[in-house]
């Protein structure tokens, strides 16, 4: 089986020829850019009429595929379709963008800040926690995914925006495009496969549900992706710990939810293990948010740190060109 670097030359060598004739006119290139928390080499076909949207398919995620599969082969057919879906799809956007649709489509989104420091260097941010919220532009949306593009300090000046306005735009879009929500670990595991549990189970899940102290609550959004940004909506968080009836402990599971318990069940050293633990062996890298625990109290109305695990730094970070999109597929 080859190594990375091979595959690598290999896939730049010939995943042209697995891509239909109507794009083997195009320019193909592969180049580092940063996603959040790493660093990822993205191969982007550029059509002549169609230039400014490009979207990403990523050659490392190729390489995971090739792996599991162990045929080159069927590995680079495999993603050819992929790709040739999401080229399709993209090229039926507007050839040329539209900076003025940038403020009615933007959202936020939550990131580390430790392990995107060259990222935040490049785009508006604002502190949240040893977190830091940045801006995605949403360009499409289906029930599969999104297209979009991090939004970066020369996009919000070409667009007349301020880092505030930003913001101003982003909390009202982000609720219309992503709107929050809330719910019991119980019924979010009768709702992925309801078919797997008998009538008895659900009954009991449902019981345990009665008693919101004692139940696990999946904070997310409606689309599944990059649902942790639904957290800065306090007035949820503030519902659901009156609820409670206590003060919460909220777990960052990845940037796409996260979960939150009362205070009254566990000590906030033993859940950031259980962070730590998941995050290593069960989160992949790149949608990793936090090795902490956060506590929320529902008098003061206030997120604050309940742990200070370091957040290593990852190395090799370089910047992304703000042309280029990617779509995110659900999982």
């Amino acid at each position: 089986m080859m190594d990375y670097e091979m595959f690598l030359g290999t896939v730049r060598e010939k995943f042209m020829d697995y891509m239909p004739e109507r794009f083997r006119r195009g320019k193909m290139e592969i180049r580092a850019v940063t996603k959040v928390n790493t660093t990822l080499d993205a191969l982007t076909i550029r059509m002549p009429e169609n230039e400014r949207i490009s979207p990403n398919i990523y050659v490392n995620e190729m390489y995971e595929q090739y792996k599991k599969v162990g045929n080159l082969d069927a590995t680079l057919h495999l993603m050819a379709a992929e790709y040739t879906e999401i080229l399709d799809e993209t090229m039926a956007m507007k050839p040329e963008l539209d900076i003025d649709d940038l403020k009615d489509n933007v959202i936020f989104i939550l990131v580390n800040t430790e392990q995107n420091r060259e990222l935040l260097a490049n785009v508006p941010s604002k502190p949240f926690q040893d977190l830091s919220v940045i801006f995605r532009w949403v360009m499409s949306q289906d029930e599969r995914g999104m297209v979009g593009s991090i939004v970066t300090t020369s996009m919000m000046k070409a667009a007349g925006l301020t880092a505030e306005s930003l913001m101003e735009h982003a909390i009202e879009n982000t609720k219309r495009i992503c709107p929050p929500k809330i719910i019991s670990m119980q019924k979010a595991m009768l709702e992925v496969n309801p078919e797997n549990f008998e009538p008895e189970l659900v009954e009991l899940l449902e019981q345990m549900e009665e008693d919101p102290k004692e139940t696990t609550w999946i904070i997310t959004n409606e689309s599944g992706i990059n649902g942790a940004s639904a957290m800065l909506y306090e007035e949820n968080l503030h519902k659901l710990a009156e609820k409670m009836g206590t003060d919460m402990y909220l777990l960052p599971s990845s940037i796409h939810e996260w979960l939150a318990v009362s205070v009254d069940n566990e000590k906030p050293e033993v859940l950031a293990d259980r962070v730590q633990e998941i995050n290593r062996n069960h989160i992949r890298l790149e949608e990793r948010l936090s090795n902490n625990v956060y506590h929320y109290d529902k008098d003061l109305r206030k997120v604050t740190m309940a742990t200070d695990v370091p957040n290593k730094r990852l190395d090799g970070f370089v910047s992304e060109q703000p042309i280029i999109y990617d779509a995110e597929r659900k999982r």
